[in-house]
């Protein structure tokens, strides 16, 4: 599956779990363009996998995903391409919550030490999230001058209500605890530290007993009722995105981050 992916079959009861595991090995697990083509990857492999009800989707021991990584080569590469290119290239992020919302099998979430923009966007693809007690979660998109795109906000309004979402998307440097995170019913349990892998595998084990055929049916009809007006309220995602991506207010907030000072926005 790649270096920064690796996928096991066959655990739990009558070996119906899967685990995909994310971890580029670095205590950041940001999200490159290659990692997230190996993601969907991921996602993709169990389409025609009969024999899997529920898949985990971990991260590292310290960083489920800092977000997409500002610092990659290839992503880097975005402010030279034209819009046609560009708009192309924005596409893979969308392209990996789809996969992994669209997958039959029930996914699972197990979120340890920090859960950082398109590592959220993620996140609330799946149908469970299980986040340690000392992990935290922060959405800091307006913070570069760009907005939360790949579908997230219609995900997070689902989950959290209107106000909610705006907090937690429009307070860019506001870091949002297990504690919050469970309030707000962004995540579904929280865990000990060092235990949210566990806890979500006994979670899936209580899924995985379930009738497999009964389940994949049920989980296609909540998701379609859920989400019917999702592309019709998101479909400006990547062009929006696009066009933040051209301010120069985004140029700020992006210097900004990688010269670790405060931003100065001006509207422009």
């Amino acid at each position: 599956m790649g270096d920064y992916v690796k996928i096991e079959k066959g655990l739990g009861p009558d070996g119906r779990i899967a685990v995909v595991r994310f971890d580029r090995d670095d205590g950041i697990n940001a999200l490159s363009p290659e990692a997230l083509r190996q993601l969907t990857e991921a996602a993709r492999s169990f389409e025609d996998d009969g024999a899997t009800s529920v898949v985990v989707l971990t991260g590292g021991a310290k960083s489920f995903s800092a977000g997409f990584d500002l610092k990659d080569a290839e992503g880097r590469a975005r402010k030279t391409m034209d819009i046609g290119d560009l708009r192309r290239h924005l596409k893979l992020g969308p392209r990996l919550t789809r996969a992994w919302q669209e997958m039959e099998q029930i996914t699972i979430g197990a979120i340890e030490g920090f859960c950082i923009g398109g590592g959220v966007a993620l996140a609330v693809a799946l149908d469970f999230r299980v986040m340690a007690r000392d992990a935290h979660m922060r959405v800091p998109e307006i913070g570069l001058g760009m907005n939360m795109s790949w579908q997230s906000v219609p995900r997070m309004l689902h989950l959290m209500g209107p106000a909610r979402t705006k907090q937690a998307v429009i307070l860019a440097d506001q870091r949002i605890s297990a504690a919050e995170a469970y309030e707000w019913r962004l995540v579904e349990e929280v865990a000990d530290p060092g235990k949210a892998f566990d806890a979500a595998m006994a979670l899936a084990a209580k899924v995985a007993a379930q009738p497999p055929l009964s389940v994949a049916m049920t989980k296609l009809t909540v998701n379609r009722l859920a989400h019917a007006l999702d592309d019709l309220a998101s479909h400006m995602d990547i062009d929006q995105f696009a066009l933040a991506s051209m301010t120069q207010d985004h140029k700020e907030g992006v210097e900004a981050f990688l010269g670790r000072r405060k931003p100065k926005f001006r509207g422009r």
